[in-house]
This record gives C-alpha cells, sequence and structure tokens, in this order.
C-alpha cells in the first residue's frame, strides 16, 4: 500500500479521507478527518497500476505531431500575386488592415509573418505559402533487465 501524506497535519498514512473542511477539499488521516465533513475514502493506485497509467499515456503522447511552417519562397508569392492583381503596396496593406512597412518587409524577407498574418495574406491573395509539417516521434523500447551486474562496475585495462 502506498502511504501519502495527511494535508493538514503532515502525517503519514496508508488510509486517507478526502474531506471538506473549512471549504476546502484536503485529503486528509482519519485523525484530522474530525475537523470536516468527509467526502470519500481516496483510493490510490499501486505502483504497478501507476507505471500502467503512465506507459498509457507515454503511448498517448507518441502521436504525430504537426507544425506550421512558411513556405521559403513566401516573399517572392506574395510581391508576385499582390503585383498581378495591381495593386499597390499601400492598398494592400489597407486591405489586410496591417502597415505599409509590414508589407514592404514581407515582401522583401526582411520579416516572417505570424501564422495569423499568413492566413490573412492567402485568402486575399489565393495562394498557398503555409505548409503542414508532420512529425512523428517513435517510442525506444527498452530492454528489460534484471539490474547490474558485477561485469558493468568494472573497467578493465589493457
Amino acid at each position: 500500500m502506498i502511504k501519502i501524506n495527511c494535508d493538514l497535519c503532515g502525517k503519514v498514512e496508508e488510509n486517507l479521507v478526502k474531506a471538506k473542511i473549512e471549504g476546502v477539499e484536503l485529503d486528509v488521516c482519519p485523525a484530522c478527518s474530525k475537523f470536516g465533513k468527509v467526502i470519500t475514502p481516496i483510493h490510490r493506485p499501486s505502483p504497478k497500476e501507476q507505471h500502467r497509467q503512465f506507459q498509457k499515456q507515454m503511448k498517448v503522447n507518441e502521436k504525430e505531431e504537426k507544425t506550421e511552417l512558411l513556405v521559403e519562397n513566401y516573399a517572392e508569392l506574395v510581391k508576385k500575386k499582390r503585383e498581378s492583381m495591381g495593386l499597390s503596396q499601400k492598398d494592400f496593406a489597407s486591405r489586410i488592415n496591417e502597415k505599409e512597412s509590414t508589407v514592404h518587409h514581407i515582401e522583401t524577407g526582411k520579416m516572417e509573418p505570424n501564422i495569423a498574418l499568413a492566413r490573412k495574406l492567402e485568402r486575399l491573395l489565393g495562394i498557398k505559402i503555409i505548409e503542414e509539417y508532420r512529425e512523428t516521434k517513435e517510442s525506444i523500447k527498452v530492454k528489460k533487465s534484471d539490474g547490474f551486474t558485477l561485469g558493468d562496475f568494472i573497467t578493465t585495462r589493457k
């Protein structure tokens, strides 16, 4: 059985209960439970159960991870499309509700737009400058060992 400290007195106890004491829910020992109203006994998982739960969480976290990135030639694409639409930087900036200097910096490549601004540019210009990058995490399977052997601690001289 797992022993846990009482939230009120700090005593190490196996059987804690959840109690409401002065409006706060605490995990307390049976002796401290008299200071409030007992809500429910606490079931703590065994170390094996905790390990299984941890492994399940790790499997869930191993899923595919998506990241959105700008294409490398975003500045060139934005400038060409804006010019083909016959818009000046000033007119274009007013349409996307940004400063003219921001548009200039994006088109020269001095500034990378954040994802929200890039989406705005995509919608107005009808181009694709955001690409999805997917990364999968691989789990490493560790061989279960029986512990250390004497050979693990010996260094040989040659």
